[in-house]
C-alpha cells in the first residue's frame, strides 16, 4: 500500500518560513517525479513545485520563494517555503507520478495535505 503524509504545516507571520514533509511508504520516491500542489478556499487546485530525475520546476508564483528537495535515506521531499505570503494560504498536497507531464495531469498518488496559512 503506498501512501504520501505530509507534515510541516502551520501558522506563520507574512515574511515567515516554513518547510513542509512529504514523507512515503510503499514506493521509492526517487524513481517518481514528485510534486507539491496548493488548494486555497474556493479556488482549484494550482500546482506549486516539482522534482525529478531531470530537475525542479516552480510555479511563476513562487519562485525564488520555494525550494524543493529530496532525501532519499529518508525516503521524503521537502519543500522550503521562504518570504510567505497571506495568498499562500492553502492546503498543500504531494503528489507522485511516473514523469512530471504525468504529476501535472493527474497524478497517481496523493498525500492528504497539510494546511499552512499566512497571516498578514
Amino acid at each position: 500500500q503506498v501512501t504520501l503524509v505530509e507534515s510541516g504545516g502551520g501558522l506563520v507571520q507574512a515574511g515567515g518560513s516554513l518547510r513542509l514533509s512529504c514523507a512515503a511508504s510503499g514506493l521509492t520516491l526517487r524513481s517518481y517525479a514528485v510534486g507539491w500542489f496548493r488548494q486555497a478556499p474556493g479556488k482549484e487546485r494550482e500546482f506549486v513545485a516539482a522534482i525529478s530525475i531531470f530537475g525542479t520546476y516552480y510555479s511563476d508564483s513562487v519562485k525564488g520563494r520555494f525550494t524543493i528537495s529530496r532525501e532519499n535515506a529518508k525516503n521524503t521531499v521537502y519543500l522550503q517555503m521562504t518570504s510567505l505570503k497571506p495568498e499562500d494560504t492553502a492546503v498543500y498536497y504531494c503528489a507522485a507520478a511516473d514523469t512530471v507531464p504525468a504529476l501535472r495531469d493527474g497524478a497517481r498518488y496523493w498525500g492528504q495535505g497539510t494546511q499552512v496559512t499566512v497571516s498578514s
